[in-house]
Formats: structure tokens, C-alpha cells, sequence
């Protein structure tokens, strides 16, 4: 194992169903903003919103990428969510194979054709 952190992290992000979710993931990773998208579904959030207490099914999509790229990744959820306030938290990933580091690292340049897409 080998020490990543100050270089890696998981985005996690919600989305309403899985097709949603397989849109935005597929866009976060052909753009290389991410690596990786895993999509869980059968996900239960029980919120409030507007003042009262929503119940509904949803899907999690944890998105491995470059702790440099959150702000782009978080500009382009934004964009390509319906929500008007989408879910996009970031978690550190302290440890992980020193290979997938590696991979991750190098999936994850930004892919410099992509630099005039709308993030905000």
C-alpha cells in the first residue's frame, strides 16, 4: 500500500435513477475527470428540503479522481444534474495499492480537448 493523501478522493454523488447517473458518470470519466464511477443502486435518502421531510429512492455514484480535480468535477455535476442542489461530497482517500495510485493518477488527466466545457 502506499500513502495518497494528498492526491486521491472519492466524489460521492446521488442521482435519481440509474440512467441519470450512468449519463453523468460517463461523462466524468470520457472527459478524464475521473477514473472511475461505481453506480450503487437501491440507495434509500431520507432528507428535508423546502421545509419538509422527503423520502425517496435514489442511486450513489462514487467517483474516484484527483483531489486537484473536485472543483471541475463538482462544476460538471452541476451542469449535467437535474437536481437543483445535487449531492457532491468529497472524501479523502488516505491509502490505497500503490498500482492503482498509479492508475488512477494517469486516467485522470484532464483530457485537454474537454477544456471548453461548461463546468458552472
Amino acid at each position: 500500500m502506499s500513502s495518497a493523501s494528498a492526491l486521491f478522493c472519492v466524489v460521492l454523488v446521488t442521482a435519481p435513477s440509474e440512467d441519470v447517473a450512468a449519463r453523468i458518470a460517463t461523462d466524468l470519466v470520457d472527459t478524464g475527470l475521473v477514473a472511475c464511477c461505481n453506480i450503487v443502486p437501491g440507495v434509500r435518502s431520507i432528507y428535508k428540503w423546502e421545509g419538509k421531510v422527503h423520502d425517496d429512492h435514489e442511486v450513489l455514484m462514487l467517483c474516484k479522481t484527483r483531489r486537484e480535480l473536485f472543483d471541475d468535477v463538482a462544476g460538471r455535476v452541476k451542469v449535467l444534474h437535474p437536481y437543483d442542489v445535487p449531492e457532491v461530497v468529497m472524501l479523502p482517500i488516505e491509502h490505497t495499492l500503490e498500482a492503482y495510485g498509479k492508475w488512477l493518477g494517469s486516467t485522470t488527466e484532464f483530457n485537454k480537448r474537454w477544456g471548453d466545457i461548461k463546468t458552472e
